[in-house]
């Protein structure tokens, strides 16, 4: 058990953090953070063509040696993990950590393969990179579960920038000092609201870019000597105070066994491109279909729900029934429900807005409405249950014990590579391109350097 009271809490994260050797993770866990960039690259590109990564580049006015992922062109440090970190995020199909919840593929690998180009480290730095910031970010999400969404901010970005600049510290050699400082740092670059919710707007988007290009600032500024309070997480006035007041943070979550049990070992790949609460809805929703149920069979669909989910997943109901846009429809489970029933998918095709306004989208999604379970696991864990009834008077029920693509039921290595791929092609990219890209992966996570801008081009 560590000591809260005689050691600050990012002095005891920095230590861990300096200590990790890159080069020697343990076996599952290094797989983890090779999957988390080869998914993050590929979501880059497949959102690289999109309205809010173009506007998200034509902000830049940079030139450096980093890649922004997918596009021709190079910029600074700072703007490259800004402009990947948004595109990883922004169609909400990257990884998940199942009790947080939080996504931190988007913000750290981001963050920590800027600093890598930046800096030109190699493979075993970023790979150490990765793992202190996956780690401490899926953690750092433990400690005051459900009160950071209470609180109104998003905790992908919140918790994302401080996590980060641990990354960042970590990649580019800083000791537990430097970390703990660059965390203290990073508390005060932390933002992020959730009234994205309220009209399907793209400030959620840019959470994760925001995020990753925080904890870099925050890990160079420690590097060239700015200090940031190293109680910066317990602390009266400290992080967790600010973003969730209404539980005591239990700060054993974060560093009880840290640095011999890696819950980055657990984090969820997503097979479908919505909330991730939603997903096992969606699965439960294609099972009816496969059954033979049509949709003009059904008179209603009652979903069991975890109360936790509802302000983002249901509430208001009719908006929820009628989102609209694509990007709101990711956030409503009657929508995703909906559309994994008639398309039998989730992807990226079925959340563009001409999609949502389908009247036979619409039409089954003004069918579905939930109840709450209070015995719900959420946020340990992420389950699906429906029940339909027909017009025949049948009433079928489906569930879904685990997400999957979790820890329970994940995506094999064949499926998360198909995904990169899939992903690629729909950003446009020759399938060459992708290869290159993956070989280049690869060869970082094996120790090598790499020029990421050229094995895209």
């Amino acid at each position: 058990m560590h000591d809260v009271q005689s050691k600050p809490v990012a002095l005891q994260v920095g230590e861990f953090a300096a200590a990790v050797d890159g080069g020697l993770l343990p076996a599952a866990t290094a797989e983890v953070c090779r999957n988390l960039m080869i998914d993050v690259a590929g979501l880059c590109v497949a959102a690289r063509g999109t309205d809010y990564v173009a506007a998200t580049v034509a902000s830049v006015l940079s030139e450096g040696p980093a890649t922004a992922i997918g596009h021709g062109r190079r910029m600074n440090a700072y703007d490259a993990a800004f402009v990947n970190g948004t595109a990883a995020h922004g169609e909400d199909f990257d990884d998940t950590f199942e009790g947080g919840p939080v996504h931190a593929g988007a913000v750290i690998v981001p963050a920590v393969l800027a600093a890598a180009e930046q800096r030109w480290l190699d493979g075993a730095a970023v790979m150490k990179g990765v793992a202190v910031g996956v780690e401490i970010m899926c953690r750092m999400s433990l400690v005051t579960p459900q009160a950071m969404h209470k609180a109104c901010f998003h905790p992908t970005a919140v918790i994302g920038g401080v996590a980060a600049s641990a990354a960042v510290a970590a990649s580019i050699g800083l000791k537990a000092d430097g970390v703990a400082r660059a965390m203290g740092t990073a508390g005060s670059l932390a933002s992020g609201i959730i009234e994205y919710l309220a009209d399907g707007s793209w400030t959620k988007r840019m959470h994760a870019g925001a995020a990753a290009q925080a904890g870099l600032r925050a890990a160079f500024l420690a590097e060239a000597g700015f200090f940031g309070p190293h109680t910066v997480l317990e602390g009266r006035h400290g992080f967790f105070q600010a973003f969730g007041p209404s539980r005591k943070p239990d700060f054993s979550h974060l560093l009880d066994d840290l640095g011999s049990r890696w819950v980055t070992d657990t984090v969820a790949f997503k097979p479908y491109a919505c909330g991730t609460m939603t997903q096992p809805y969606v699965d439960c929703a294609i099972e009816l279909a496969r059954e033979g149920v049509k949709a003009d069979d059904i008179v209603s669909i009652v979903c069991d729900v975890g109360e936790g989910t509802v302000h983002r997943l249901w509430e208001p109901l009719p908006l929820k029934q009628n989102p609209p846009n694509g990007y709101a429809g990711k956030f409503s489970t009657p929508y995703c429900i909906a559309v994994g029933f008639l398309d039998g998918d989730a992807g990226l095709g079925q959340f563009t807005d001409e999609r949502t306004q389908d009247p036979a989208a619409r039409a089954l999604a003004a069918k579905v409405s939930f109840v709450i379970d209070p015995a719900n696991p959420y946020p340990n864990q992420f389950t699906g249950h429906i029940r339909a009834t027909l017009k025949d008077g049948r009433v079928i029920e489906k569930r879904r014990a685990n997400m999957r693509g979790g820890a329970h039921d994940p995506l094999s290595q064949a499926e998360i590579l198909a995904k990169f791929r899939a992903n690629a092609r729909f950003g446009g990219w020759r399938d060459e391109q992708a290869t290159a890209l993956e070989n280049a992966i690869a060869t970082l996570a094996r120790g090598g350097k790499v020029d990421f801008f050229a094995a895209g081009t």
